[in-house]
């Protein structure tokens, strides 16, 4: 058997609208993994036109093995949005392991072969992610995680950012026969992938490999900041899809906490009051209930709170 065979192929799922600059950088990163095994980049077009002039079918190595690399293109079947295309993606998806990837972020040299190694040592496995590199504006923060096991209490506890998607390497008979595909349902989408490593790890541990693997790119202006309505509708979702949240106080604080500062953005200050008073309960420490407050009461503005925080490599 040689080299490249002894590696599991992977299928990569880039979705994509309208950013074919990113789109080629990204998958450019992507081929050039230092990988062992076959690639392929599925590109997965969602509510735009395909731009086909990026397919392309080649090979890499020596003498002692060749490895495909190739990039296809398809178009969202599914429901519009990042979570139809990415399940687009995964049921068009025909290797054994399956990854996610945005199109304007760059994966790092050898993030996918640690990756694999991890799996491959471990059989039990079947989800991995890795740090990430947050880069924001001429700012990079580099954001990795010690441990080498997440429970399904650690995601309540804190959302784990560092656990990007462009860093999910996955078993698809896991995703597809196991835990399930992205969330379609949550209203705007907002936070599928969280709620998708969620349901993963209820399902069983997630891997995850301490060291950057990926870079992230986050935008001046990022595409949920003036959508609070939607983000406090989805992470009310949230809390009634998992119900573990109230067995750890200091996880449904925060989300409380986001929820009350979402109402205090789009200037609903009875909600944001009541949301806030119910995080502070739950944990007193929660600075997004105080943030709410400062909000609500006209002191700062949202956006404001929202640069800030991205100049320092966090969300909310």
């Amino acid at each position: 058997m040689n080299q490249a065979t002894s590696w599991p192929a992977v299928d990569v799922i880039v979705p994509t609208r309208d950013r074919k600059e990113l789109l080629r950088r990204c998958i450019d990163a992507i081929l050039a993994q230092e990988y062992p095994g076959d690639i392929r980049v599925l590109v997965v077009h969602d509510q735009s036109e395909p731009d086909r002039s990026v397919e392309r079918v080649e090979t890499t190595g020596g003498s002692s093995h060749h490895a495909a690399r190739c990039v296809e293109v398809i178009e969202n079947s599914r429901s519009t949005g990042l979570a139809g295309a990415r399940n687009t993606g995964l049921l068009a998806a025909t290797a054994p392991l399956v990854a996610f990837c945005d199109d304007d972020d760059l994966w790092l040299a050898g993030k996918l072969r640690r990756q694999v190694e991890v799996l491959r040592d471990d059989p039990a496995a079947a989800f991995v992610c890795s740090g990430i590199r947050v880069r924001y504006g001429d700012v990079s923060r580099d954001r990795t995680l010690p441990q080498a096991r997440i429970e399904l209490r650690d995601l309540l506890r804190d959302r784990l950012t560092e656990l990007h998607p462009s860093t999910f390497l996955m078993r698809r008979e896991a995703v597809v026969s196991g835990f399930g595909l992205v969330e379609e349902d949550i209203p705007g989408s907002y936070a599928e992938d969280y709620e998708f490593l969620l349901r993963a790890a209820r399902w069983a541990p997630i891997r995850n490999v301490p060291e950057v693997g990926v870079e992230v790119l986050w935008h001046q202006q990022s595409y949920f900041d003036s959508r609070w309505a939607t983000i406090s509708t989805a992470l009310t979702w949230l809390l009634d899809r998992y119900p573990e949240f109230a067995d750890v106080p200091n996880g449904e604080a925060r989300v409380t906490g986001q929820i009350a500062f979402a109402s205090a953005a789009q200037g609903e200050r009875r909600d944001a009051l009541r949301w806030a008073r119910h995080t502070i309960r739950r944990n007193p420490g929660e600075a997004r209930a105080y943030l709410a407050l400062c909000v609500a009461s006209g002191a700062v503005r949202a956006d404001t709170v929202i640069k800030r925080l991205h100049a320092a490599g966090r969300g909310l």
